[in-house]
């Protein structure tokens, strides 16, 4: 098993850091959590093509989770693979509808791409066949606490508290040869995150803010900060804590050595501070 740091930044502009997406390369399949902006882009940098992402499984639906998802949908069907399966909360189905229906919003570019003789013949001699399908992703859209079973691996979900009553959202958590993945998505404390944490050799968490900028219970209900991921990681007994979704003024020089401290005290395992196309082989 291999995890790839596609983007570990927020919404916030930031050359440094694409927002939210990683790949978890598990030798048959590889599978994507999430598309934010520029991760798209990491993800080439890596080393993978569109064509390898197996699924994509989607946290919550804040753009900078999913702004790349027309990105890749796009360009795994030009280059000639078709239905990518999908799995997020509900409204992924519309969304993906009103992208790539044909009352959607790249309706201009498919039927060009479709019904243009150049185009056609580009297609063909890429190895297509005519007619040429528009994109059309295999969208399920799931529930807290679904489960898929892949080939030689497990994921499991859960209900993490973040952005609720208006959207739905998730943690993941794949196993795969006696190795453990886990995923917060966005998330503050909660017991469901940190059972399904139980163990694992890495938890990758969100850290959008340091503990003492909460600015009270709602903002930290929905938002761990350094200190609560730390809890997170000692309560679940992971052996390494990533830290992402990390924001401009949290890589001032001599921060990450003090969240690094802090967390400390309270969590005696790894800690991470990501970064994009940061590998770890498990």
């Amino acid at each position: 098993m291999r995890l790839t740091l596609l983007g570990t930044g927020s919404p916030e502009s930031y050359l440094r850091r694409a927002s939210s997406g990683y790949l978890v390369d598990l030798g048959g399949e590889t599978i994507q959590f999430d598309c934010g902006g520029g991760s798209f882009g990491r993800m080439l940098e890596a080393g993978y093509k569109p064509t390898d992402i197996d699924r994509l499984f989607f946290s919550h639906l804040h753009t900078d989770h999913m702004m790349d998802y027309a990105r890749l949908v796009h360009a795994r069907w030009d280059d000639g693979r078709g239905e990518l399966p999908v799995h997020g909360p509900a409204p992924i189905g519309t969304i993906t509808e009103r992208l790539f229906g044909r009352d959607g919003a790249y309706f201009a570019d498919l039927t060009a791409r479709t019904e243009h003789e150049p185009s056609k013949e580009i297609w063909l001699e890429r190895g297509g066949s005519l007619p040429r399908p528009w994109p059309a992703p295999k969208v399920v859209e799931e529930q807290p606490g679904y489960s898929v079973q892949g080939e030689g691996w497990t994921l499991r979900s859960c209900k993490v508290p973040h952005a609720q009553p208006f959207l739905t959202c998730m943690g993941y958590r794949v196993d795969s040869a006696g190795k453990s993945v886990v995923y917060s998505g966005d998330s503050g404390p909660c017991d469901a995150l940190t059972e399904l944490s139980r163990d694992a050799d890495i938890l990758i968490h969100m850290c959008f803010n340091l503990s003492q900028e909460a600015r009270g219970p709602e903002w930290l209900w929905g938002s761990s900060g350094h200190k609560e991921v730390a809890a997170t990681a000692a309560a679940a007994n992971v052996k390494t804590v990533i830290l992402t979704h990390f924001r401009p003024h949290m890589d001032a020089e001599g921060m990450h050595d003090q969240i690094k401290a802090e967390m400390s005290e309270i969590y005696k395992g790894d800690i991470v501070i990501g970064e994009d196309l940061m590998t770890f082989d498990l």
